[in-house]
């Protein structure tokens, strides 16, 4: 150890230890990514008029250490946004997708990304290159974009969908409500759907400002002629609120945890 970190191990040893942390777990999700070792959990979306259909499966990215065990999201999603290794793992996600849509045939799939990974080039391959082996996967792919990630750069998401949307490529805005939405651009979107904070579904049952906030997120989405799914649905209770005020699908622990085979 130099000298310079011995003496900031010693003036702050918390910080120096979460600082070696966090770098080791980077460590473990580059050489995840070098080795191909990622895989997809699946969770359950199903109607909420008809709760044993599932309407599509969202595929929520999994990376795995040498060992086989899950690295927790938590530890480094929040942080590679605007990093290489964002953009790697959603061509891993995207690749991932592509093959569990080829496998079975009879199921949508959601897969999640950044907004900027429109522009990366090798994300792009990977999107261009499954459409064209297999040109029904575009009808049955849901491109979910998180609200923060599509406002910051709604011009180009805005043209991505223009591209992809007669090919079948269907796009959900996720965490709508949570962040500072902007709904002037919000009209000129293209959303075939959109995913309603799971924050406003926690403890709805109970909550009056909840129950107006799901129920006016819910209306603008109808507005604009899309439907609207409701996450973190973790009760009975809070499943037969939204579905009394009309929601259009439901997600969530209570509706079925991500898993992963089907």
């Amino acid at each position: 150890m130099s000298e310079t970190a011995r003496q900031k191990e010693a003036s702050n040893p918390l910080d120096y230890a979460m600082a070696s942390r966090d770098k080791d777990v980077m460590s473990l999700v580059r050489n995840a990514l070098a080795a191909e070792r990622c895989k997809l959990a699946f969770q359950p979306v199903v109607r909420s008029d008809q709760r044993d259909q599932v309407a599509f499966y969202e595929g929520l990215i999994r990376v795995l250490d040498e060992g086989g065990r899950i690295i927790p999201a938590h530890q480094f999603m929040g942080s590679i946004e605007e990093t290489e290794i964002g953009r790697e793992i959603d061509t891993a996600s995207l690749k991932a997708g592509f093959q569990m849509l080829r496998e079975n045939p009879h199921i949508r799939l959601s897969v999640n990304i950044s907004a900027r990974s429109l522009a990366d080039g090798k994300w792009r391959r990977t999107l261009e290159s499954n459409l064209l082996q297999d040109e029904t996967v575009g009808e049955r792919l849901i491109v979910e974009i998180n609200e923060s990630s599509a406002m910051n750069l709604h011009e180009v998401v805005v043209r991505f969908m223009d591209e992809l949307q007669p090919r079948g490529v269907a796009f959900a805005l996720d965490d709508f409500g949570a962040g500072a939405t902007s709904f002037r651009h919000l009209k000129d979107f293209f959303f075939d759907m959109v995913k309603i904070d799971r924050c406003f579904a926690r403890g709805v049952e109970d909550s009056p400002d909840n129950q107006v906030l799901a129920e006016a997120l819910m209306t603008v989405a109808h507005q604009f002629e899309m439907f609207a799914v409701s996450g973190g649905i973790e009760s009975e209770a809070a499943a037969q609120f939204m579905m009394k005020i009309g929601m259009d699908c439901l997600q969530g622990f209570h509706i079925g945890i991500p898993k992963m085979t089907l």
